[in-house]
């Protein structure tokens, strides 16, 4: 158990990561790097710091985005950042996206995310950086642009010619789109980067047919070949080039993207779409009749193409409605042969609402659209009646069509399942809504809405939450605590609802609604009401307690919780006060006590429910006040819906008492001294090795001290033997970066090495191994007292261990600068150094002086001291 514990030493620590590099961008687009932090405490809400390194200047910071602070960035940011040209995305509190809109060429460079520490202590990287380098847009995307009328049938070819000249390796991925109106660009046909075509979705069966189709043509050209237009074809037509780069981790991103100018389509219809039949008449007069859908939703458009051919004079049109089981016909409007309109009695009101439409599109072409349709009032048949007029002579024909206009709420329905209706307590439970549609409504927008009704509440069904049509999740405003726990999904006939760790407040009956809405539009305007509505049948969940019996208490025959209390009392004096660690409730909720309330004691006992009979209580990071007794308190508690909560009785365990034992072996470091001359803003490690022999139960603690010019020792971090890192120097901590203890290398790196951190180090290390009933503690060259650990078997067979290392830190540097009376001082100066102190020094020099070295900063005076600790001077 305790080689898991020494392995997994450097667990928990923050760890900041950031999109990997290098990454490749083209000049003008718009970017992001993503950036995350693991393993902080503190808020949920991380502070995030921008930073950028330029290539002309790689050391100097550029500071150029804050999520806290906006006097951040520095001024040749500032403008940008304040237009809304650089900004940060929170995706999550430990999340963020840079945003960078018009990427430029002076962008380039290595940026830096910093989130500034919110633990007790320093622990971890709090940094990362990556490589961005802007490459210039060199996609190039052309189609000759022409304006082009078709008759329905013929064939027609468009050429899109695409290149570019990056010198990276990229892919490209070819699209041809359609745009009809105000309506969303229609994809047709592409080639993916991939070199895989990929057909639109309202054009797949043409391209299976081979009807349309891609060739490349040449090392530029690209052809789009639609061998049959058809009148849905009418529109723009443009095409365009995407080009993409795989990033270090292996996926593709866009990064640049061309469109062509549009080519305007004009298509000739003939009436082969939906012709019911072709009649002639004596005058030769040939009338086709066309619906745009035959089946149409409630609330859709239903439009009528009526086209009249070898007319050589003018035409009139009347248009007709038969309900379904009904006659006679119903005049919908008529239209002379002069374009005079004059609406039928049942259609003027709907006429008035802008809800009739009649149009002479050519000499002998109508259309009749109805807006806003109702399966009660527009299904049935349809009929067109041209007459031609000449010579005083009239020719007509009716023609019908039919036409069904269907409800969203036809056969629509929702079922509530739930897998268990006994759920335990803490336990998991899912509930799934299935959405029952028709062939036809399974295209429309459904919004899914779980309500719930509480055992307890007398009040009805509250909105717990609603995912929309479009995938937004509102939450309800008067069940907040699902917030916490609950996952929802949704699809186009079902939604799930996950709720995590039951409690007596998810006891209740769920249900969930089905909203149908006409059209997205409607869908996204919460102050239009859905076209149906439906419920699912109610679910009733139960929570239960699991069967947890004390042992304490073997007369209760009911369901009961436990409630478990552990308590510490000093070694001396034997009559000292106990003091209440930790309690756990019977609903599970742990309370600390007053002298443990403090979050660096919290964080240093946990308890634990081990099995159905036995609790147990963790210590972590133990020190000298841990010595002492321990013992639990067992209550039991029952739940009555007459009296709530009610307490069967307490009992409490036997002591056992926590101390420690010395160790017989010895700890030897490596003494030798080191001097190092290191120039500014660079890099220095300091070496601490252990020459012992390593066992594969020991755990390590790392002290680094540093003796400065004024002789003075500071600590700069501690690394404990559980691998938690404690600062000592806030200003340094950034940039120290700490071996974790794992084979007796435990060096020390400091960053960015500032003239200000000349002196003197030296490292402290504590081994700490662990026998089956006691905790040895050995500390390099120092002597310790003996102390001793009994186990007591009703501790639940826990261990404990705590170094009794007393840091015997000898250091007195004094170095007279006298050279005449040099044998008088070395008598004086007497060197004190232990068997465990390792050390390295070093002399910075200023950045600009680097490659000349000519000139040494020394920042060590030592002729006001008497003494010299240690034989190592940092300059």
């Amino acid at each position: 158990m305790f080689y898991g514990l020494y392995a997994g030493l450097c667990a928990g620590q923050r760890r900041v990561t950031v999109q990997k590099g290098p990454l490749y961008r083209a000049e003008g687009y718009h970017i992001t790097i993503w950036c995350n932090v693991s393993g902080y405490g503190g808020p949920l809400e991380q502070t995030f710091q921008w930073s950028v390194y330029w290539p002309s200047a790689p050391k100097r910071e550029m500071q150029l985005i804050s999520t806290s602070d906006s006097s951040f960035p520095y001024a040749v940011y500032a403008q940008r950042v304040k237009a809304g040209g650089i900004y940060v995305e929170r995706i999550r509190g430990d999340s963020v996206l840079l945003h960078i809109t018009n990427l430029q060429a002076k962008d380039a460079g290595e940026y830096e995310c910093h989130t500034p520490n919110t633990d007790e202590s320093y622990f971890g990287d709090y940094s990362a950086k990556t490589n961005l380098l802007v490459i210039p847009d060199t996609l190039s995307a052309t189609m000759k642009p022409q304006d082009l009328t078709q008759d329905e049938g013929n064939s027609l070819e468009f050429i899109c010619e695409v290149s570019t000249a990056a010198a990276q390796h990229t892919h490209l991925s070819i699209a041809w789109y359609l745009v009809q109106g105000d309506g969303e660009d229609q994809e047709i046909l592409s080639l993916s980067r991939d070199f895989v075509l990929i057909a639109g979705s309202s054009y797949n069966q043409r391209v299976s047919s081979g009807d349309i189709r891609l060739d490349k043509t040449g090392n530029k050209k690209y052809k789009l070949s639609i061998v049959k237009i058809l009148p849905s074809d009418q529109g723009e037509i443009y095409c365009e080039a995407v080009e993409w780069i795989q990033d270090p981790d292996e996926t593709w991103k866009d990064i640049a993207r061309k469109r062509t100018n549009k080519t305007s389509l004009t298509v000739r219809s003939l009436g082969k779409m939906h012709v019911i039949h072709l009649l002639f008449i004596e005058s030769e007069l040939k009338l086709v009749l066309w619906i745009n859908e035959k089946l149409i939703m409630e609330g859709e458009a239903l439009i009528f193409h009526c086209k009249a051919s070898v007319a050589e004079n003018p035409l009139s049109v009347k248009w007709w409605h038969i309900l379904r089981n009904k006659s006679p016909p119903v005049l919908i409007a008529n239209m002379d042969q002069d374009g005079m309109l004059k609406i039928g009695t049942s259609y003027l009101e709907r006429s008035a609402r802008g809800d009739l439409r009649l149009e002479k599109v050519d000499s002998s072409t109508f259309t009749l659209t109805i807006y806003n349709t109702s399966a009660t009032d527009d299904s049935g048949l349809y009929r067109c009646e041209v007459t031609e007029w000449f010579k005083g002579r009239n020719w007509e024909h009716a023609q019908e069509i039919s036409a069904n206009v269907e409800s969203l709420g036809m056969n629509l329905k929702a079922v509530l399942i739930s897998r268990i209706a006994n759920v335990m307590l803490h336990e998991d439970f899912e509930l799934y809504c299935r959405v029952s549609v028709n062939h036809s409504t399974n295209r429309v927008p459904i919004s899914v809405i779980w309500q719930f009704h509480p055992s307890s509440g007398l009040s009805g069904y509250q909105k717990v939450v609603k995912i929309t049509a479009e995938g937004i999740i509102e939450w309800g405003s008067a069940l907040l605590h699902f917030q916490k726990k609950t996952k929802i999904s949704k699809s186009s006939s079902s939604s799930q609802l996950l709720i995590h760790g039951a409690t007596w407040q998810d006891a209740g009956i769920y249900k969930c609604e089905v909203e149908v809405w006409k059209n997205s539009q409607q869908a996204s305007n919460s102050g239009i009401a859905a076209a149906a509505v439906v419920s699912s049948n109610p679910v009733e969940i139960k929570v239960t307690q699991p069967e947890i019996k004390c042992e304490i208490i073997s007369l209760s025959k009911e369901e009961s919780q436990l409630g478990v209390s552990w308590y510490f009392q000093l070694l001396s004096p034997e009559d000292a006060v106990p003091l209440l660690i930790l309690a756990t409730n019977y609903s599970n909720i742990v309370e600390y006590g007053e002298a443990f309330s403090s979050p660096q004691k919290k964080s240093r006992f946990h308890s634990e429910k081990v099995s159905s009979r036995l609790y147990q209580l963790s210590i972590l990071s133990v020190d000298y006040d841990v010595r002492g007794t321990y013992y639990c308190v067992v209550e039991e508690w029952i739940w009555s819906v007459e009296s709530g909560w009610c307490n069967l009785g307490k009992t409490e365990s036997g002591r056992t008492t926590v101390n420690f034992k010395p160790s017989d072996n010895k700890l030897h470091i490596e003494s030798t001294n080191h001097s190092i001359t290191i120039t500014e803003n660079e890099d220095v490690t300091l070496k601490c090795l252990l020459q012992s022999q390593i066992r594969p139960t020991s755990h390590f603690s790392i002290s680094w001290f540093k003796v400065s010019i004024h002789s003075s020792t500071e600590t700069l971090l501690k690394i404990k033997d559980n691998g938690i890192i404690e600062y000592g120097d806030v200003k340094m901590a950034r940039r120290l970066r700490p071996n974790c203890p794992s084979t007796g290398d435990f060096h020390l790196t400091i960053q960015d090495v500032e003239v200000g951190d000349s002196g003197l180090f030296y490292c402290q290390v504590e081994e700490w191994a662990v026998n089956c009933s006691t905790a040895q503690v050995q500390q390099a060259s120092v002597p310790t007292e003996s102390t001793e650990i009994c186990s007591s078997a009703s501790f639940f067979h826990f261990l404990l261990f705590y170094p009794l290392g007393m840091f015997v830190i000898l250091m007195a540097a004094i170095l007279f600068l006298c050279f005449k009376i040099k044998s008088i001082h070395r008598k004086q100066c007497n060197l004190k150094t232990k068997q465990e102190f390792g050390g390295e020094i070093g002399l910075l020099q200023p950045a600009h002086l680097q490659e000349t070295n000519s000139l040494k900063v020394s920042s060590v005076d030592w002729t006001e001291h008497e003494e010299q600790m240690v034989p190592h001077s940092l300059k």
